[in-house]
């Protein structure tokens, strides 16, 4: 399926998006008509591509209702106004770079800078003319990002020509690296191999990198390239690199095409995240924000959506590890992490900009601590602990070493030995939020022995007749114990059913009971049992 097809359709009304738990969802910008791409500016404002030529300011809360400039483009299809990005000195300069499709014929895309002046644009000098268009209005790329280094990086589409991705005479189906004044980079992989502006080429092999991210802490690019009949693919963007369109879609074997690059991550049309049929990978941005709001293990991590789809996840780049993070959106086309560590999504469906924040859970707080225990040699000590939060996980300790598999509420110590006297037992709460420690309790290990008791009578009994039951018991340290020390009960067993028959009771040596002489005729493991 192709994204001219899913971008030309009549789209569905405002849908808002189910993020993980603890997340929370909010719409910041609506009242958009076809955006394409947005971008934040230093200042904290943000600027949205509208497909028809208009850029618009969403400011102080507000989308302005003049925008700062309109342009003239073709819009038809995939073309229009497609990309935008912030020079890395705007601060000073205030320049911003676009990407969009003339009206002139013959039709072209073309990179221009502009300058701004408050929310105002003007100024318009033209840095890159890309090649002439065939009558095709789709794959046309547009997203346009500045590396680490300076360098403006641009991703163009094969203009639906496979073939224009495999050869170095155009500039269509690949990316592209160009100095901000338009210039070529003389380190550019093909920059004496390739003729002209084709010298810019930075990658080839592509059909449709809609979007792409550069990692802010690394230089790593990764690129997301629409594929055609069963693949999208995540590409990682290193200098020279062939990605193999159109002979390859998906994953290959590397010793069938040794010359080409395989994806760091591909997902099937048909093996998706929410149920829905998936076939244009968009959005992109690497989780490295200045202010880091999400959990830690949010960090590096790489955010893509599916437009069709309409779903956001996860990309670990290095383990290849993927994660669902948000779905039930309505074609998603752009994806930014805030400085303030949030996420913000573009949605095509219903004009909108919408925000995820994490909402951090309670720290764990202790509601009952761990009790001292005095236990005699040879039995078990057990400690216990309540706690209140979200998400929480245990560690017990032994003075201040953890004590390996001693991670639930409760820790038992078993088989006390003269060692354990003195020694204290803590355990310390942990939840995503932040961590409680309890108090220490100690145990103490007495030389003190258990009675031990027998039950001297009855051996065995019928239904029907009286039992006469008795018992004694002996204290290593108090010698034969007296009735006081006693404590009786008779249970009845039917089946796995165990209920009370004689309820218990204490100071006593023995007693009685009548044995019935009813019980449950279709089983067989029917019986009383004296404690």
């Amino acid at each position: 399926m192709r994204l001219l097809v899913t971008l030309t359709l009549a789209l569905a009304a405002l849908e808002a998006g189910t993020p993980p738990a603890n997340f929370t969802e909010t719409t910041i910008v609506n009242g958009l008509s076809s955006p394409t791409a947005m971008a934040f500016a230093p200042d904290g404002r943000i600027f949205i591509l509208e497909q028809a030529g208009a850029l618009r300011i969403f400011k102080n809360g507000v989308l302005l209702a003049t925008p700062a400039l309109s342009l003239s483009v073709d819009s038809s299809g995939e073309r229009g106004l497609l990309g935008i990005a912030f020079d890395p000195d705007f601060t000073t300069n205030q320049f911003i770079y676009r990407y969009y499709t003339l009206t002139s014929t013959p039709r072209r895309n073309r990179v221009s800078r502009f300058t701004m002046s408050g929310d105002l644009a003007g100024g318009e000098v033209v840095l890159l003319e890309l090649d002439n268009l065939t009558l095709a209005t789709n794959h046309n790329g547009g997203a346009l990002h500045s590396s680490i280094d300076g360098k403006l990086h641009i991703a163009v589409g094969d203009n639906a020509t496979a073939s224009n991705a495999q050869t170095s005479t155009n500039l269509h189906g690949k990316t592209l690296r160009m100095n901000r004044d338009g210039s070529i980079p003389t380190d550019n992989p093909f920059f004496t191999t390739a003729t002209g502006k084709n010298r810019l080429i930075w990658t080839l092999g592509l059909r449709n990198p809609f979007t792409f991210a550069v990692q802010k802490t690394t230089g790593r690019i990764l690129i997301n390239d629409v594929g055609q009949n069963n693949w999208e693919e995540i590409n990682d963007g290193i200098a020279g690199a062939n990605f193999g369109w159109p002979a390859t879609e998906g994953n290959f074997t590397q010793s069938s095409f040794p010359t080409f690059s395989r994806p760091t991550y591909t997902y099937n049309h048909a093996n998706q995240f929410n149920g829905r049929f998936s076939c244009a990978i968009t959005g992109a941005d690497f989780y490295n924000p200045p202010n880091q709001s999400f959990l830690s293990s949010y960090t590096g991590l790489y955010f893509f959506a599916d437009f069709s789809g309409g779903w956001i996840a996860t990309l670990n780049p290095d383990t290849g590890q993927t994660l669902p993070f948000l779905t039930g959106g309505s074609s998603i086309v752009d994806i930014h992490v805030h400085p303030d560590g949030s996420l913000y999504y573009l949605q095509r469906g219903g004009g909108n900009v919408r925000r995820v924040a994490f909402t951090r859970p309670q720290a764990p707080t202790i509601s009952s601590q761990p009790q001292n225990q005095t236990v005699p040699v040879g039995l078990n000590a057990t400690f216990t602990v309540s706690a209140s939060g979200s998400d929480l996980s245990y560690q017990w300790q032994r003075g201040t070493v953890n004590i390996p598999g001693a991670t639930g509420a409760s820790y038992t110590r078993n088989n006390v030995s003269n060692g354990d006297s003195g020694a204290t037992f803590r355990v310390i709460v942990t939840n995503p939020t932040g961590s409680a420690t309890s108090n220490a309790a100690t145990l103490t290990v007495t030389a003190n022995q258990p009675p031990v008791p027998s039950i001297t009578a009855p051996a065995t009994f019928i239904g029907g007749q009286t039992i006469l039951f008795s018992g004694s018991a002996t204290d290593p340290e108090s010698g034969t114990l007296s009735n006081s020390a006693f404590t009786w009960r008779v249970d009845y067993h039917t089946g796995a059913a165990i209920r009370p028959f004689v309820q218990q009771f204490s100071n006593a040596g023995g007693g009685s009971w009548l044995v019935p002489q009813i019980t449950p005729y279709l089983l067989t493991d029917v019986f009383l049992e004296s404690i």
